[in-house]
């Protein structure tokens, strides 16, 4: 979930004035014409079209750029084609460009292993296959057996980065650092768009995809969810093989969960596998909240090994989200409260979630969300599809000037695309009601006994240092109890006091006013 840490050369002079050069050419005109003032998302995209669109502007990008360039040039592509996909559309230039790299050839790999693994490969493996298993932006996974097992295996594939590819991407990420900045500098526009967020946002995005640390305990972390599960398959990891530059896991036979005949001819039952990919894609979001933010259908893959047959296998952990809390049960709880037709419930969670204005009527956003989701409802049970249902449940308050956090628009984005693969393996899965249930169990789990011991258990580290000054707590609280007792029997003596004393002086002026009339009777009497 972090950037890689890679230590990253400032460029060279030349490479930043010819930067400078570009940046002044193709950009300050644009950012001036293209900038609105509200919306960063925009500018970027109306910016990089109209780059597009400039004769030589796209080779000018990639002589400037020679990794970075084609890569920039498909993800916003697609991004001005689809904007409302900002994270994913990342994922897919990365993906694009990845199938245009040539990996290491054969005589390569073998050196390029063992500078990554710091020891010759033939202290280590028996064999492994130069040809990689799979290639992608800048990194290749090769299969190999190793020498000695361990931790009982030695069939594992292992993942490196091609390190020369990945100091070049760096150095040209900290060129467009360099040129956010001084555009900051120089402009008001970049700096109210707040380029240079924008670029060390891209940095980070593109660098933790080579983070194959983060990768592995992302792996390991899934592995703990599900142990135990028999509805997928997590590798082990190989962490005595992990690195900076490594990743090593337990090899697995698969197949893609999209070659349905290889499926059907290893016996694979192609219904449960359908449903069980919807139940572990919501779980692994809404239950443990922790999930693939670059969900799709090719990194799916199907156990075809005798102990693990028809097994799902989750693949590439190198980009993952999160949801908290709030953000979890807000949407288990919205999710079933919406299959439920409740409306109202429905509303006041977005309110209480801060997804809308707290002034913003109940009557009102529940009119927005049944307009929304009735259709649905309506639909013949085979045409219903609980992702854009969901889809509705998230973005119903953009008409209210509301919006939900971006990592539930991921999730619920996973869930769609995990849908779609499900209604490929099996037409006939009942994705709809697949979905109720799971997120009907998880609700369930979170106010019955079970979501009350795991409260506890999450207070328990607090209590623990609490339960030693309890007595101390009690003896003060007894003693604030005595000093108000105390404090209130003092007040009320001054009360009574204070009333004898108002008492006293008026019985003295009674019996002086009295004493007054009697002389002044007796006076006149003895006249």
């Amino acid at each position: 979930m972090h950037a890689a840490s890679i230590d990253l050369p400032m460029p060279p002079l030349l490479r930043r004035i010819l930067l400078l050069f570009h940046a002044l050419r193709f950009g300050a005109r644009l950012i001036w014409l293209a900038a609105p003032r509200e919306h960063k998302l925009h500018w970027a995209i109306t910016l990089v079209k109209r780059v597009h669109a400039s004769e030589g502007g796209r080779n000018s990008l990639h002589n400037m750029l020679p990794v970075l360039g084609p890569l920039a040039s498909n993800f916003m592509q697609s991004l001005a084609e689809r904007p409302e996909l900002a994270s994913g559309t990342l994922h897919d230039a990365f993906d694009a460009i990845g199938r245009m790299e040539a990996p290491l050839p054969p005589p390569e790999v073998e050196a390029a292993l063992a500078a990554a693994l710091g020891r010759p490969c033939a202290t280590l493996f028996e064999r492994i296959d130069l040809v990689p298993a799979r290639s992608g932006f800048a990194e290749q996974t090769h299969v190999a057996r190793l020498a000695s097992p361990v931790n009982g295996h030695r069939d594992i594939a292992i993942k490196f980065v091609r390190a020369a590819q990945v100091q070049q991407i760096g150095d040209e990420l900290a060129l467009l650092r360099w040129a956010a900045r001084w555009m900051e500098k120089l402009s008001g526009g970049a700096r109210r768009l707040q380029v240079s967020a924008l670029a060390q946002s891209f940095t980070e995005d593109v660098l933790r995809r080579f983070d194959l640390r983060a990768e592995a305990a992302n792996l390991s972390q899934t592995g703990h969810h599900f142990e135990g599960d028999r509805r997928l398959v997590v590798p082990e990891v190989i962490w005595e093989l992990c690195g900076a530059n490594t990743l090593a896991v337990q090899h697995i036979e698969t197949l893609a969960a999209t070659d349905l005949p290889g499926l059907l001819e290893h016996g694979v039952k192609l219904a449960p596998l359908a449903t069980h990919l919807v139940e572990v894609v919501t779980e692994q979001a809404f239950e443990h909240g922790f999930f693939h933010a670059t969900f799709d259908a090719e990194r799916v893959r199907v156990s075809i090994e005798p102990d693990t047959l028809g097994r799902i296998l989750l693949a590439e952990f190198a980009v993952m989200s999160s949801l908290s809390s709030h953000e979890r049960e807000f949407f288990v709880h919205g999710a079933t409260a919406l299959f439920d037709q409740d409306y109202a419930r429905l509303a006041d969670l977005h309110r209480d979630a801060g997804h809308v204005e707290h002034t913003t009527r109940t009557e009102v956003l529940e009119a927005e969300l049944r307009r929304r989701s009735e259709a649905h409802f309506a639909a013949v049970p085979e045409d219903r599809s609980a992702g854009a249902l969901f889809h509705h449940l998230l973005h119903a308050v953009q008409p209210f000037e509301g919006a939900v956090s971006p990592r539930l628009a991921t999730a619920q984005r996973s869930f769609e695309q995990a849908e779609a693969l499900a209604r490929a393996l099996h037409p006939g899965v009942d994705t709809w009601n697949v979905a109720r249930t799971v997120l009907a169990g998880i609700a369930r789990r979170d106010i019955d006994h079970r979501g009350w011991i795991k409260r506890i258990a999450q207070e328990l580290p607090h209590l623990a240092h609490m339960l030693p000054r309890v007595p101390q707590l009690a003896v003060r609280y007894l003693q604030r109890r005595h000093d108000a007792a105390g404090t209130r029997q003092h007040e009320q003596l001054l009360r009574e006091i204070s009333l004898e004393y108002r008492r006293t002086r008026l019985l003295l002026w009674a019996c002086a006013v009295c004493g007054g009339l009697l002389g002044a009777g007796a006076v006149l009497l003895t006249r």
